[in-house]
């Protein structure tokens, strides 16, 4: 059997004149991360660092290593089929049980509600030990839809969770995929 050839995938970041009458809106204090011309969109701070991993893209509160939470997303096209059949609770559930880290509490699935996608999240709590022995929180998302499936988790401090879980909510608030855009400098999304 032959080799697969090595993948040189590379993240383009590219800045545009957005047009005056362009569709773009986010709260004010964020940006909106667009991936795969639309595949995967949502809000992130404004003031986070970004860094583009090789199969993902990590968004940080400061530069490591004085970052204190770490929001990535990655995600997948899938072949066309119907996906609402897939058991995504079940299979999220078996990766929080899975995790490895020192679990001290696992939170409930949450369901989000959307019309063109089944999205769901849950949380744990564990404690970290790289440094110091000190509780964190880790979120998992899980998306599907439109034949995209996206994973999304956010580590952070748990003495930080009061500023931090607004910036999960508006992630899952504005969290989309499959709607794509054909001209960024307008916004204007088309579904797949």
């Amino acid at each position: 059997m032959a080799k697969r050839k090595k993948s040189n995938f590379q993240w383009i970041k590219e800045t545009l004149e957005l047009k005056p009458d362009h569709h773009w809106e986010s709260p004010p204090e964020y940006n909106i991360f667009v991936a795969g011309r639309g595949a995967v969109r949502f809000n992130v701070p404004r003031s986070w660092i970004s860094e583009p991993q090789e199969k993902s893209f990590k968004f940080m509160d400061k530069k490591p290593p004085d970052d204190d939470c770490c929001l990535e997303v990655s995600y997948n096209h899938l072949p066309p089929n119907d996906w609402t059949l897939f058991p995504l609770k079940s299979t999220l559930k078996k990766i929080m049980e899975d995790d490895s880290r020192d679990v001290i509490e696992r939170g409930e699935v949450i369901t989000v509600k959307r019309q063109t996608a089944r999205i769901m999240w849950c949380e744990i709590k564990f404690i970290d030990t790289q440094a110091e022995a000190r509780e964190a929180f880790s979120r998992t998302c899980v998306g599907l839809g439109s034949n995209i499936q996206c994973l999304i988790t956010f580590d952070y401090w748990a003495d930080q969770a009061e500023q931090l879980i607004p910036v999960w909510d508006e992630v899952m608030r504005s969290l989309t995929l499959g709607l794509y855009i054909r001209d960024p400098r307008t916004g204007l999304a088309f579904p797949d």
